[in-house]
C-alpha cells in the first residue's frame, strides 16, 4: 500500500451528524477527503479536510456532473486489499486506499417536485446524481475490506466500534452494504417513477407502467401478523410516508397488523364525506356510520347501527372528539379510536381505557395504486375513486327521490363502495341501519342488510355496489320499507329490476359505475 493511514470520504445530502462524524474520525487519526457543501461544513468546524479536487489532482467538471468520478477516488474504493495485482495497480498510479465511504443522496422525487420548470437553462435531469451512487455501490461492493454508511443514526455506531475495535467489524460492514444498496435502489426506483410520470407521450400509453418499482421501509415490527403465529411489520415508501408517519398514538398496546389493516379502512371512510361523520369498522368493512351536525351523536347512530358487531370494532372520527363522545364510547369495548384530535378532558377520559389505542391523526391521502401479492409477482390497479356523481348520474323510474333520499342514496352510496361485496346497504337519515357484506349472491346480502335493519329502513334508501341481476335481489330492500335505490345499472334484466321498483313506488337511481371491493 501506498499509505497505511486510515482514509474516509465524506459526501452527504443529509449533512445532520456528519460534523460530529469528522470530529471522532479525524481523532482517531482519519484522514477525511471530501467536496463541496460536506467539505465546507467540515472545515467550518475547523477539523481538517482534503478537498476532493485536491485529491485526485483533477478540476470538477462539466458543471459538477464529474467530481469524483477518479480512478484515485474508485481505485482507492474497490481495491482488494489481499490481492497482490491489486495493491500493485495502487502502488503503480500513487492510489492511496479508501476504508470508509460515507454518502446519501438527495430524495430525487422531492427535488423534482422543487423544480424550477419555468428554467429553461436546465432539466430535472441535471438533479440526476451519478457520482454520488457509484462511489456507495462501489464501497457497498467491496465491503469485505471497505464500510460504507448512508444512515446518519449509523454513525455513532461506526465511532464506537473504530474505537472499541480499531476497525468496522465484518458483519456490520456487510449490515451496511446491505443497507447501501437498499438506499441506491430507492434512489433508482424514483428516478424510474419520474421517467413514467413525466414521459411526453404518456397520454397514448396504459395507465399503469411497463415495470414497477417500489422502494420501502420498514417502520417498525408490529404485536404479530393477521393472527398471532404470523410476523408482521408496517411499511412505508421512501418517497414519503402517508397519514401514519404523522399520526401519534397516545395510549394502548402496540398495534397489530389487522389494527392498521381496519383502522387505515374506518379512517379513510370517515374522511369520504364532509359533514362531521363517524365510522365503526369490524373486519375492514363498517358496521355502522353516520353524518349529523353534532359529532357525538354521529357516533351515537353509528354505534346503533350493529352494536353486536361493533363489540370489538374500529372508530375513525372526522372532527376532533369531545368529552360527551368519549364518554359514549366509555361503555364499548373498542380496539382502536382514530380522530384529527381531541379535547384535553376527552384525552384524558379515553386514557382511562388501558388497552384502547388512540390515535390522532390528519386525514388520508389518496394512493394510487392498489397492491395485492399473487403467486410469483403483484397484482396491481389503480386505486377505486368516485368517477361519477350526482349530475352523471340518471333516475330509472317513474318517480324521483325526493330530496331527502337523495341525500340517503349519495351516503348509502359511498358506504357500499367501502363494503367488500356483494354488499348492499340500508340507509335512512344519514345513518347505516343494515349492511350486508362479503356475501356470494346478492340475494343473500339484501336479506342480511333487511335483518339488521329490523324496520329502521322504513322511507330510507338501498345501495348496491354492483347491479341487481335478477328482481329477487331487489326484494329484501322492498321488504324492509326502503323506498328509493341506488346501483350502477347494466344488467341484461335491468328492465324487470326496473319494473318491479316502479311496482313498489321505489325511486331508482343508475350511476353507471361500479364499485366492487374484494
Amino acid at each position: 500500500m501506498t499509505n497505511s493511514t486510515k482514509r474516509a470520504l465524506l459526501s452527504v445530502y443529509d449533512k445532520s451528524g456528519i460534523v460530529d462524524l469528522a470530529q471522532g474520525l479525524h481523532d482517531l487519526g482519519w484522514e477525511l477527503v471530501s467536496s463541496g457543501g460536506t467539505a465546507s461544513r467540515i472545515a467550518e468546524a475547523g477539523i481538517p479536510v482534503v478537498d476532493v479536487a485536491d485529491y485526485t489532482g483533477s478540476p470538477i467538471m462539466l458543471g459538477h456532473r464529474v467530481v469524483t468520478l477518479h480512478p484515485r477516488i474508485h481505485g482507492g474504493i474497490l481495491a482488494d486489499r489481499d490481492d497482490p495485482g491489486h495493491q500493485a495497480d495502487l502502488v503503480a498510479n500513487d492510489i492511496d486506499p479508501i476504508d470508509l465511504v460515507v454518502g446519501n443522496l438527495y430524495p430525487f422525487g422531492s427535488s423534482v417536485a422543487d423544480f424550477d420548470h419555468s428554467s429553461s437553462s436546465s432539466s430535472p435531469e441535471e438533479l440526476i446524481d451519478i457520482g454520488g451512487p457509484t462511489m456507495v455501490r462501489a464501497a457497498a461492493k467491496n465491503h469485505a475490506f471497505v464500510g460504507v454508511v448512508v444512515d446518519p443514526s449509523a454513525y455513532e455506531g461506526i465511532l464506537v466500534e473504530l474505537r472499541e475495535h480499531g476497525e468496522i467489524r465484518p458483519a456490520t460492514r456487510r449490515s451496511l452494504a446491505r443497507d447501501a444498496f437498499a438506499h441506491t435502489a430507492a434512489y433508482d426506483a424514483s428516478v424510474v417513477t419520474w421517467f413514467d410520470a413525466s414521459s411526453p407521450d404518456r397520454t397514448d400509453e396504459p395507465a399503469l407502467p411497463e415495470t414497477l418499482h417500489l422502494a420501502l421501509e420498514k417502520t417498525g415490527d408490529l404485536r404479530y401478523g393477521e393472527n398471532p403465529h404470523q410476523v408482521g411489520a408496517r411499511y412505508r415508501s421512501i418517497d414519503g410516508g402517508g397519514w401514519w408517519d404523522a399520526a401519534a398514538q397516545h395510549g394502548g398496546k402496540a398495534m397489530s397488523y389487522l389494527n392498521v389493516f381496519d383502522t387505515e379502512a374506518a379512517h379513510r371512510m370517515a374522511y369520504d364525506y364532509d359533514a362531521p361523520t363517524v365510522a365503526v369498522i369490524k373486519h375492514a368493512n363498517p358496521c355502522g356510520l353516520a353524518s349529523h351536525d353534532d359529532i357525538t351523536t354521529a357516533y351515537k347512530r353509528a354505534h346503533e347501527g350493529d352494536p353486536v358487531s361493533a363489540f370489538g370494532g374500529i372508530v375513525a372520527v372526522n372532527r376532533p372528539v369531545p368529552l360527551a363522545l368519549a364518554e359514549a364510547l366509555g361503555d364499548v369495548f373498542t380496539e382502536v379510536i382514530v380522530a384529527p384530535g381531541y379535547e384535553p378532558d376527552a384525552l384524558a377520559k379515553l386514557l382511562e381505557k388501558k388497552n384502547l389505542r388512540v390515535l390522532e391523526a390528519p386525514a388520508p391521502g389518496s394512493p394510487a395504486l392498489e397492491v395485492r401479492t399473487v403467486d410469483g409477482g403483484l397484482l396491481v390497479q389503480t386505486a377505486d375513486s368516485f368517477v361519477t356523481g350526482r349530475a352523471d348520474w340518471s333516475v330509472a323510474t317513474d318517480r324521483q327521490p325526493t330530496d331527502a333520499e337523495w341525500l340517503d342514496l349519495e351516503f348509502a352510496w359511498k358506504v357500499a363502495a367501502r363494503t367488500n361485496s356483494n354488499t348492499i346497504v340500508l340507509v335512512k337519515d344519514l345513518q347505516a341501519v343494515g349492511i350486508g357484506a362479503g356475501q356470494q349472491n346478492r340475494r343473500d346480502a339484501g336479506r342480511i342488510a333487511a335483518e339488521k335493519a329490523d324496520g329502521r329502513a322504513v322511507g330510507g334508501a338501498c345501495a348496491s355496489d354492483a347491479f341487481f341481476p335478477f328482481k329477487d335481489g331487489l326484494e329484501a330492500a322492498i321488504e324492509a320499507g326502503a323506498t328509493a335505490v341506488i346501483q350502477p345499472g347494466g344488467s341484461i334484466r335491468d328492465d324487470e329490476v326496473i319494473e318491479a321498483a316502479n311496482a313498489a313506488g321505489m325511486a331508482m337511481v343508475f350511476t353507471g359505475e361500479r364499485h366492487f371491493k374484494h
